[in-house]
């Protein structure tokens, strides 16, 4: 039984990219993702971010 997930996202991006944005665009993801909405009640789901400049 799976009782917990992690996902890892590795975003490249161009030097002079808008990190507020993306930052904003990523915490509000989760909740529309249709995946989540399907299992979220029933098991543990987190999440992170790491910004690579290309």
């Amino acid at each position: 039984m799976i009782k917990r997930i992690h996902v890892r996202y590795l975003l490249r991006v161009d030097a002079d990219a808008d990190r507020e944005k993306i930052q904003r665009a990523f915490e509000h993801h989760m909740p529309r993702c249709p995946v989540y909405r399907s299992i979220g009640a029933a098991i543990e789901c987190t999440t992170e971010l790491e910004l690579l400049e290309s």
